[in-house]
Order: C-alpha cells, then sequence, then structure tokens
C-alpha cells in the first residue's frame, strides 16, 4: 500500500495473471479482450438521405409504428423534418436518435391558442442495437445487430484481456501480455538472455522456473511452430497446429511405456515442417515409447520402422493385411503403395501447362491477421496452387479474405471478409463454390444418394413400375424420410438412437425392418428384381452397371465413380465417410451439374485422407473441370499436386509475423528456380 495516495494492491498470485480468473481478468470485456461496439457509420451508410427514404439502416424507410412516431417527436422537439437529409439534423437530434434521451416538451400551437405536452422515451437505435446483441443468444437476432457493429479491441485492456494492475508487473521490463504477444521463437530467445539480467536473489527464485519455461518453448520450436504466439486463439489454428501442439505437450511429460496413435499428423505441414515433425515423433520412440501413426505421406512411411499396408482396394475390396515389413521390404512387394514408394508408378507432370483464358481476378491491398498489403492476380481457366510453410498466411489469404469476398458478391454470404482494398474482375466469374472437408451430413439419414440428388430419381423409377403404378405408390412411398413407406419404428432411419445420458448415444439396428428402412409392402416392389433397399445396399460400381441405359441416373453415379468412390454404397451412413470422401461427393455433385465454365472452385487441402491413387484419380477429376474451362484454385503442400498445377502463387518465407508475403509467382518450373523459397527447395527435387 502507498501512504501518501492510499491506493493498494492484494499479494500477487498466479491467479492475478489469468484471464480466466475474476483476480486476473479485464472487468470490462470479462478477460475476451474484444468488444462489439455499434458503428454508427453502418447504421447511417447514406447521410445524403432523409429518415423518410431509410438512412438508418436498422429501420429502412418510414413506417407507421411506434418507433417513427418517437422520430416524429424528436424532429418536432430539436425543429427538423424527417424529409430532411441525415446530414442537416442537429447534432443533439442525433445524439438522441442513436443513444436515447427522456424529456417532456411543451409546443404551443398558435392557432388554437393552447399548449401541449409531449414525451420523449427513446431508447435509441445505437442503444437498442448494442442490448440486443448483449441479451440475445439466439443466434438470428444477434447476427442482425452485429451487421451494425465492429470488433474492437477492448479500450481498457487494449486488447490484452487482463485488468491494469495484473500489468504493472514486469520482468526485465516486460509485462505478461506483451510476452504471450511475441512469437515462440522471440520468446524463447527473451528467455535464453533472461538470466544475465536477474539480480542474484531472482535467480535463486527463477531458475527452476525458467529451466521449466524454456524447455517447453523448445518442444513448440522443435514440432516447427515457431509463428504462434502464447496468446493466440485456439480456435483460429488449423487441425494440423492443435495436432502438434498436443504432441508438443505429450513429449514435454517425458513419459515412458506409452503407445501414441496419430492420424496423419502431416495434415497441413510443408514439407519442411514434415521434416521437423518426423523427428519429434522419433523422439518419442527413443525415450521408450511406441508411435502408431496412420499416415499416406512418403517421407512418413520411409522414416517409419515398420510399416502394415492394407489393401488391396479400398471399402468391400479392402480390409486385408497386404504387406508388412520394414519400408525397404514394403518397397520390394508387388501392392498399390509399393509401386508408388519404389516409382512403378507415378503422379505424371503434364506435358504443358495450360495458357488459360487471359482473364483474371486481382485482389488488392490484403492486410488480416499477418498479410503485408499484397495484391495477388490470380489468373483464371487454370488450376493454380497456393503454397508455403505452415502459418505464411494461405488460409488468410484465401478462406478468410478471397472466398468472403466472392460468396458476398454471389450468394449474399454473412461471413465478412479480412481487410482488403478492392477486388477486380469480378465480372469474370459467375460463382464461387468452397469445396471443403466437411461433412456432408451430420445423421444417419443423408447418404451420398441424397446428397448427389441421384435417390429422387431412382424413387421416380421405382414409383414407375408397373406394380407400384397398379397400387397407387407415388415417389414419395419410396422415401425413408416420409410416413407412408418407410417403417415407422425406425422412422425410416434403418437404426434406433438408444440416449445414454452421460455416454455418447449408441445406434442399435431396428429389431421391426432389420435395419431396412421400409416396410414390407415398399420392398415388395422391385426394379430388374431389386427392392429400394436393395438399390441402396449395391456399390457405386455395381450400381453403374445396373442402371447404364437410364441417363439421368447413369450420369450421376458415373462421376461418383470418376472421382475413385466405386467401393462405398449408395446408402451408405454419411457419418461414416472420412473427410476425403465427402469432399469427393462434393466433387462429383459438381462435375454432375450442367456447368457454364467460369466456376470458381476452392480446395484446401485435398489430399488430406488420401493415398498416393487417389491423389491421382482427384487430379485427374480436378483437370476435367478446369478443362471445361473453370477455374480451380487449391491450398496444397503435397508436391504431387503442386508440381501438376498451371500456376502456383507462394506466400512465405515464414510462418506467422514473417510470413505474409508473395515469394513466387509463374508455372512449376518458374517457381522452382527461385532461391528464398522454402518450397521451390523441395519442388526442384519433384521436377527433376
Amino acid at each position: 500500500m502507498c501512504p501518501s495516495s492510499g491506493i493498494s494492491y492484494p499479494n500477487p498470485e498466479p491467479n492475478n495473471f489469468s484471464f480466466n480468473s475474476p483476480k486476473g481478468m479485464c472487468p470490462n470485456c470479462k478477460g475476451l479482450g474484444k468488444l462489439y461496439e455499434v458503428n454508427l457509420n453502418k447504421l447511417v451508410p447514406n447521410p445524403k438521405l432523409s429518415i423518410k427514404q431509410g438512412a438508418l439502416a436498422a429501420h429502412g424507410p418510414q413506417k407507421n409504428n411506434w418507433v417513427f412516431k418517437q422520430l416524429e417527436l424528436i424532429a418536432e422537439r430539436f425543429k427538423f423534418k424527417l424529409s430532411d437529409p441525415f446530414e442537416s439534423i442537429p447534432q443533439e437530434a442525433k445524439d438522441v436518435i442513436f443513444f436515447g434521451g427522456n424529456e417532456k416538451f411543451d409546443v404551443a400551437s398558435k392557432e388554437l391558442g393552447i399548449t401541449r405536452s409531449y414525451k420523449i422515451d427513446f431508447e435509441g437505435v445505437a442503444t437498442f442495437i448494442q442490448n440486443t446483441f448483449d441479451a440475445n443468444e439466439t443466434t438470428s437476432l444477434k447476427r442482425w445487430a452485429k451487421e451494425y457493429m465492429d470488433k474492437i479491441s477492448c479500450p481498457e485492456c487494449n486488447g490484452t484481456r487482463l485488468r491494469k494492475e495484473s500489468l504493472y508487473f514486469k520482468v526485465n521490463e516486460k509485462n505478461i501480455a506483451e510476452l504471450a504477444n511475441m512469437d515462440v521463437v522471440e520468446l524463447a530467445e527473451w528467455f535464453a538472455n533472461l538470466e544475465k539480467n536477474l539480480s542474484e536473489t531472482q535467480l535463486k527464485i527463477a531458475s527452476e522456473i525458467i529451466k521449466e519455461v524454456r524447455s517447453r518453448l523448445q518442444f513448440l520450436v522443435d514440432v516447427g511452430l515457431t509463428y504462434l504466439a502464447l496468446d493466440r486463439s485456439s480456435k483460429s489454428l488449423s487441425g494440423g497446429e492443435a495436432q502438434r501442439i498436443r504432441l508438443a505437450t505429450q513429449i514435454g511429460s517425458q513419459l515412458v511405456g506409452v503407445l501414441y496413435i496419430l492420424d496423419e499428423p502431416s495434415i497441413g505441414l510443408h514439407q519442411r515442417d514434415n521434416e521437423r515433425l518426423i523427428y519429434s515423433l522419433k523422439q518419442l520412440k527413443d525415450i521408450g515409447n511406441s508411435v502408431i501413426v496412420v499416415e499416406h505421406d512418403k517421407d512418413m512411411i520411409e522414416s517409419a520402422d515398420y510399416v502394415i499396408d492394407i489393401g488391396p482396394a479400398a471399402g468391400r475390396h479392402g480390409g486385408e493385411i497386404v504387406s508388412q515389413g520394414t519400408p525397404e521390404e514394403i518397397e520390394k512387394h508387388n501392392t498399390l503403395t509399393a509401386d508408388y514408394l519404389n516409382g512403378k508408378k507415378e503422379i505424371e507432370i503434364p506435358k504443358k501447362r495450360r495458357k488459360g483464358n487471359g482473364k483474371k481476378l486481382i485482389l488488392k491491398g490484403a492486410t488480416g491477421n499477418n498479410l503485408k498489403n499484397i495484391t495477388v492476380e490470380f489468373p483464371l481457366g487454370k488450376m493454380i496452387g497456393i503454397t508455403g510453410v505452415s502459418g505464411s498466411g494461405k488460409s488468410t489469404l484465401i478462406n478468410e479474405t478471397l472466398y468472403p469476398i466472392l460468396n458476398a458478391h454471389f450468394f449474399n454470404g454473412v461471413k465478412k471478409p479480412m481487410p482488403y482494398k478492392k477486388i477486380e474482375g469480378l465480372e469474370n466469374i459467375d460463382k464461387v463454390i468452397d469445396i471443403n472437408q466437411s461433412p456432408i451430413g451430420r445423421t444417419p439419414r443423408s447418404n451420398p444418394a441424397t446428397y448427389t440428388g441421384v435417390f429422387s430419381e431412382i424413387r421416380n423409377l421405382f414409383a414407375k413400375t408397373p406394380e407400384a403404378m397398379i397400387r397407387g405408390y407415388k415417389p414419395g412411398r419410396f422415401s425413408f424420410n416420409v410416413a407412408g413407406g418407410r417403417c415407422e419404428t425406425c422412422k425410416g432411419a434403418g437404426l434406433r438412437v438408444i440416449e445414454m445420458n452421460f455416454l455418447p448415444d449408441v445406434y442399435v439396428e431396428c429389431e421391426t425392418c432389420q435395419g431396412k428402412r421400409f416396410n414390407r409392402e415398399t420392398l415388395e416392389i422391385r426394379y430388374k428384381g431389386k427392392s429400394i433397399y436393395d438399390v441402396l445396399e449395391m456399390t457405386i460400381n455395381e450400381a453403374d452397371g445396373f442402371f447404364e441405359n437410364i441417363p439421368k441416373i447413369h450420369r450421376k453415379i458415373k462421376t461418383i465413380k470418376d472421382v475413385g468412390l466405386g467401393y462405398i454404397t449408395l446408402g451408405q451412413q454419411s457419418t461414416t465417410l472420412s473427410g476425403g470422401e465427402a469432399q469427393r461427393i462434393k466433387l462429383a455433385t459438381e462435375l454432375s451439374k450442367r456447368d457454364t465454365g467460369n466456376t470458381f472452385y476452392i480446395l484446401d487441402e485435398p489430399t488430406t485422407g488420401l493415398h498416393f491413387e487417389d491423389i491421382r484419380v482427384l487430379m485427374v477429376v480436378l483437370n476435367k473441370l478446369v478443362g471445361k474451362g473453370n477455374t480451380v484454385l487449391i491450398i496444397e503442400h503435397n508436391l504431387d499436386v503442386i508440381k501438376t498445377v498451371d500456376y502456383i502463387i507462394d506466400i512465405g518465407p515464414e510462418g506467422g509475423k514473417q510470413g505474409g508475403k508473395v515469394m513466387a509467382l509463374g508455372t512449376p518450373e518458374e517457381v522452382a528456380k527461385d532461391k528464398k523459397s522454402y518450397t521451390a527447395q523441395f519442388l526442384k527435387k519433384e521436377l527433376h
């Protein structure tokens, strides 16, 4: 306590430095660091309009309702008309319109010789929007209010999330928020030089703590996360980054005798970072653990001590162990994986690169996250690869800036793009499609047949069979989502859900229909000897032959087969499809549509979960899309994909603050010559 001013502080404890604790969090933003604040320019986008004409965007043109009656009173009180341009209204009146007012006033009428009293009791447009946003949990109202608001750093803590008292404590001139804001690499450096600046007493207190912090930071450096800052929000991390943070935690725990299972840890990793990851996994093994990795990455397979190859094909044609042994032994076997490892098969480099249609889409002045005010040209009618080390700004450029701009332009998308100056060339494309790996459905009811739309054609076909026409069955009879033809015990799901209260729900086969989804009468209708259930149980390959004489159905089924999914069944529950399978079903749906040839497709790491052979098939499909005149943009680290694209945009040089610049542009051959780009170093080996 200070005796002269009387200001006192509590004794410091760890909670004082945590924004998740009431003792440490900033009271204004509750430890979030960000607030939403009404932007008056968004409320009145065009001040030349009058209130009557709809200057107040949230309320539109004048209506006969309570709000406008109050606005008329405000106009009366401050001597202006609702038909006056908003910019000419007195400032006092604007303050009442925005922030509300509560007053009585009298108006004398000369003609009638009487005085009338009026009462303004107005909450204010801005206040109402702020209160609506704060009070509502429902998304539609919150989203409506958010349209007129800006996300700003909390003015009290400047986005540090902590109360000001916590920030008064400093170690070597830095408070905890300044340290959390540094990149891992900068922070590791700061800790490396810290001991020189501490007194002897401080060193005694700090030496053990510094040792612990250093070793933890080193793990993050080892798994290639040098560009992250400790205060980065976890929801902004990619799946691969989150997985590597968990990996760093495990290496740090120094446990022995543990079996670690990793599913595709190379997701989202540049070849350079992949080498660091392999080194980290070897460290886990060397201290006495076992590591099982489900992986398609060639470097990872070749670095393993023992490989188990499952096949020979996918779906019903898989499920056997086709070879096992050291990577050297695996390469000698006659399997699909071995063919790609030993070079018998490979994804070929195109003989010549496409010239494109000569038109461009130009994004100018992108500054989101770590982007350094870059201008990027996307040549249309080509396959474009976006490359760069992990964290260099690829997703910010494409998923957070370009896609929301295009989506808002063509489909009125609500997601706000990251900051940019302007975009040119929108007239050269007619729509944008983002083909990601999110599930095609989240319940057992959705399946490839319903998603691609082929099921409605199959239902129409069954309704036209003689037996169905005699019985008067319509196409709805063959839907498991409509009462009538479905099994009513399981409501057409084929499964019953057993709720387990504190555990995840369990699905069991329906005892009435034995998982067939339909009632007995519906299953009696057959086309070429097959019931509607039998058709849903067919693999895509079987259905391709079965429906070859019915063009409407065959076209859609053939596109699913073309994307390499001949092994899945038409009625396979979408919850059992992997991300890569879901993505390829979306691709098939797009391929089966009649297109104009001016579509802009965006794919983010489509090779996730794909074997070499699947990647080859995928590239054939994507080349078909580009062959029709469309533009396909792929964010990718996989060199097999990068070497086959027509044009590369390489972002870098590093991740985080050291990234966000355009490093190299051009065909793979041109980019490979670049001296500064990490992608070029690895690409060079692939092209020769």
